[in-house]
């Protein structure tokens, strides 16, 4: 049993090298000099539009802006004609969770938007409206391109 593994880590490393000796030799470089590229993380700041529907009390259109690298950074937010100014978003497993701070008077509150990321831009997912900590509202979200408001 142990020589089989052995021998798919032994295969596995040959044909690695391999690989990278035939790329070299097609470029006609050598062995040592072989460059590998690696495509750039992707980074979700900028402006994005966000539209909300099938919620009781937010359909509308806003602003999502994200400020930050590829696994987060700070968020701010144009809503119904409002200006939040604090956020946070992060992006891990290809999921993005953006989190507005939605200031309630005596209660803490909180607009999440929830959408999966696809090659650097972000798809569809759900809207969250969070109050007291309880779910208020929820509704379909959709990202539009970015800077595109």
């Amino acid at each position: 049993m142990r020589f089989s593994q052995r021998m798919k880590i032994t295969v596995g490393a040959f044909t690695a090298v391999a690989l990278c000796a035939g790329l070299a030799m097609a470029h006609g470089t050598s062995a040592s000099r072989v460059t590998v590229v690696v495509p750039a993380a992707h980074t979700f700041s900028g402006t994005w539009p966000v539209t909300v529907t099938n919620s009781q009390f937010n359909n509308t259109t806003g602003c999502l802006t994200l400020t930050g690298n590829a696994k987060g950074g700070q968020a701010s937010l144009v809503f119904k004609n409002v200006k939040y100014n604090f956020g946070s978003f992060l992006v891990s497993d290809g999921i993005l969770v953006a989190t507005i701070q939605e200031p309630l008077g005596s209660q803490n509150g909180a607009l999440m938007f929830v959408a999966h990321t696809i090659h650097g831009g972000i798809g569809q997912g759900i809207f969250e409206a969070v109050a007291g900590g309880s779910d208020f509202d929820a509704g379909n979200l959709a990202f539009g391109t970015r800077n595109g408001c």
